[in-house]
């Protein structure tokens, strides 16, 4: 079990111009905070009102940047999840406060980032400095709204909703959401794409104070596994970090439970009474380290709540934790140890068995010509032809008696065979048949069947046979490395190899897109033809009502009651102009939307395409250009992923465009290197969501 330590409480002031310095004073040790209210003169004379209030806590951050808060509050939850074990940081307090600012910051701006995102990044750079080790990780982004659970993550194309709502399921290895998709990142920009894709799903409610603050609590979740490269135990570490943006404090009335936390009377904690408890009921005061980071007003206005949320932050101080390192065992690392620790048990064995003359046996599995020898052994036995079968290990005994199985199995067999060469088999239990052939007379003087041998369940007639047919050899197939050739294959050559091969998937995808393309384009095609015909009909439609007009204004007006009289041409004339002009419209609209596929799916078609060419690159550099001695570094377990190779630190390849643009990147960007996967992400995540709300406008558009 680990060491009991207690939950982290801080308190981070929001900046503001009307900070109340005479109610609100911070302590020298930058631990402590205390509130001072003028007595209330209403009262009387005699008045008992509490007007001093004194908070410890584990410290005051006021005018503080989000680079201090981070390296403050969270960089050591961060690091202790890499050797294992579990955190939950979370951020409390009034709505406005500063809790989204203090957890995900502005993500338009890098130097403003919040702990979530400094998290992630942390988790990244900690990988790539532990080459010892193999790390996965995955990510999840729960959203509750208004006691109901919602996947922030779902919108993802190969997500997709869920059938059936999203539940708290509770196991011995802990408590789960069912239905709630993790996903796994091998890279960080891939994790902040799955950051601000949540952000942008979330469920936003306006308040008076602040508009843009969320009325929801959003969990996001880093799953870290962590396997040895070096050492080949089955043991390996597994953690988790819960980044926890709370909504308003003034909205957890009903969550019970995080106050009763803090509560030291409280026997039993009713995790249960509300889902955001339920969800967190491993990490809160649990095997996990916690931090709790309050958010208050410096406003003389907002003091009553921030007096609730520093009391609530000193309950949490009281509230104590027991992390231990998460330790799993890998079983196929298992089973490889213990074909290890056999094949030492072997060697003894050899080496006892020499020093007591023993060489003659072996503990190897047994060869095809050992066992014909066991087998003949068994036949000459059972033939009266050999006295014993010499025993010398328990190998052989097993073998003896699989052999003797063997050998009744195929004399039952030729009993068989030799019964139906001479008669015709029945099943004494097919009374149908016995009661034809008892008509034919074919039965003997005591009333047995011709041709049942004594105590053997055969008669005449077609019977199957049930035998256990032995056990056939699986043949184990061989596979050869190929060879890698001295010079590498021209590309051309080499797209079609790696189309048919590695990158067939992506290329089966990228038909079916473009297939789905060029019969959009064809229904288009189709569809203006329809169209221009349609208007041709129109313009001749008009041309002729025009005449039958000019010939009813040449004859005179025929009226009745005021209304005017046309002859039955015209106006079946006008019957059919109406129709056409319907049908146009109808045909344009269907027009309209098959060019906004159109649109989509060369999208779909040019990600394809892009990807099937980055892929084959990729494939082309680690299988053909990069050296040998590189080679292993990228095989399974080795120290670099694929798809990640610095090809260009390798070997001596010129520049491209594409490295000249992401050099260029990190010259200009002002935050240097680290923040290229932070915009990347953003960018790629908001030309995406740009994308998708200009086409539900044109499709709403079209409606209209």
């Amino acid at each position: 079990m680990g060491t009991r330590k207690k939950v982290h409480a801080f308190v981070r002031v929001r900046p503001t111009d009307d900070f109340a310095h005479e109610m609100i004073r911070y302590g020298d040790d930058k631990r402590s905070i205390d509130i001072h209210l003028k007595k209330d003169i209403r009262r009387g004379v005699v008045n008992n009102q509490q007007t001093d209030w004194s908070f410890k806590l584990d410290g005051v951050l006021h005018d503080a940047s989000q680079d201090l808060v981070y390296e403050t509050v969270a960089k050591d939850v961060v690091s202790q999840a890499l050797d294992g074990y579990n955190g939950t940081i979370m951020c409390y307090g009034q709505t406005g406060a500063g809790k989204t600012y203090t957890m995900m910051g502005a993500t338009e701006n890098y130097k403003h980032r919040g702990i979530l995102p400094r998290a992630v990044q942390q988790v990244f750079r900690m990988i790539e400095e532990r080459p010892t080790h193999a790390i996965t990780v995955r990510v999840s982004y729960l959203e509750i709204y208004n006691e109901s659970l919602f996947d922030l993550l779902s919108t993802l194309p190969y997500v997709g909703p869920s059938v059936t709502p999203m539940t708290i399921v509770e196991n011995p290895q802990g408590v789960f959401i069912k239905g709630l998709s993790v996903h796994l990142t091998s890279q960080e920009e891939d994790a902040f794409s799955l950051l601000f894709e949540g952000e942008t799903n979330r469920i936003i409610a306006s308040h008076t104070m602040n508009k843009n603050s969320s009325r929801s609590h959003c969990i996001f979740t880093i799953y870290i596994e962590a396997h040895s490269r070096t050492l080949s135990e089955e043991k390996y570490i597994t953690s988790k970090i819960n980044l926890v943006d709370l909504a308003g404090s003034e909205r957890l009335g009903k969550s019970g439970a995080i106050i009763a936390l803090g509560d030291q009377k409280r026997d039993h904690i009713p995790f249960r009474q509300c889902k955001l408890t339920h969800a967190l009921k491993d990490s809160l005061g649990g095997n996990c380290n916690m931090v709790l980071v309050t958010n208050i007003y410096g406003e003389a206005a907002q003091l009553e709540e921030t007096l609730s949320s520093l009391r609530f932050a000193s309950r949490m101080k009281l509230v104590t934790t027991e992390p231990a390192i998460n330790e799993k065992y890998d079983a196929e690392r298992m089973v490889k140890n213990l074909e290890k620790e056999l094949a030492l048990l072997k060697q003894e064995l050899a080496i006892h068995d020499s020093l007591t003359n023993r060489t003659f046996v072996t503990y190897d599995p047994m060869d095809e010509i050992q066992i014909a020898e066991i087998n003949s052994q068994v036949r000459r036995y059972l033939e009266g032809t050999l006295d014993e079968i010499d025993i010398i290990s328990l190998r052989q005994i097993k073998e003896v008696f699989n052999q003797f199985r063997v050998v009744l199995s195929q004399q039952e067999q030729e009993v068989e065979s030799t019964l139906r060469r001479k008669y015709t088999l029945i099943d004494r239990n097919d009374f149908a048949a016995i009661s034809a052939i008892q008509k034919a007379g074919l039965v003997d003087v005591d009333g047995h069947l011709v041709g049942e041998p004594e105590g053997q369940n055969f008669g005449l007639g077609v019977t199957p046979f049930s035998t256990k047919p032995g056990k056939k050899a699986k043949s184990k197939k061989t596979f050869k490395e190929p060879l890698r050739p001295d010079t590498p294959p021209s590309k051309p050559v080499a797209f079609e190899e790696f189309k048919n091969e590695q990158g067939s998937e992506i290329n089966r995808i990228f038909k079916e897109n473009k297939s789905i393309l060029n019969e959009r384009r064809k229904r288009a095609s189709e569809t203006t033809q329809h169209i221009n015909a349609i208007k041709r009909e129109i313009d001749v439609t008009k041309e002729a009502l025009n005449f039958q007009k000019s010939l009813r204004e040449k004859q005179g007006k025929y009226e009745n009651k005021g209304l005017m009289i046309i002859d039955e041409e015209e106006f079946l004339l006008i019957l059919k102009l109406k129709d056409l002009k319907k049908q146009y419209r109808s045909e344009y609209q269907d027009l309209r939307d098959l060019r906004a596929e159109i649109q989509y799916c060369q999208h779909l078609v040019d990600q394809c395409r892009h990807r099937l060419l980055m892929e084959f690159d990729i494939w082309y550099n680690e299988s053909f250009v990069i050296p040998e001695d590189m080679q292993m570094a990228l095989k399974p377990g080795g120290s670099i992923r694929p798809g990640m190779v610095p090809v260009n630190r390798i070997v001596s390849l010129g520049e491209d465009d594409q490295d000249k643009f992401s050099q260029l990147q990190q010259r200009v960007l002002p935050e240097g290197p680290d923040s290229i996967s932070f915009y990347n992400a953003k960018v790629k995540i908001e030309q995406k969501h740009n994308y998708l709300k200009t086409m539900m406008g044109l499709q709403q558009a079209h409606r209209k």
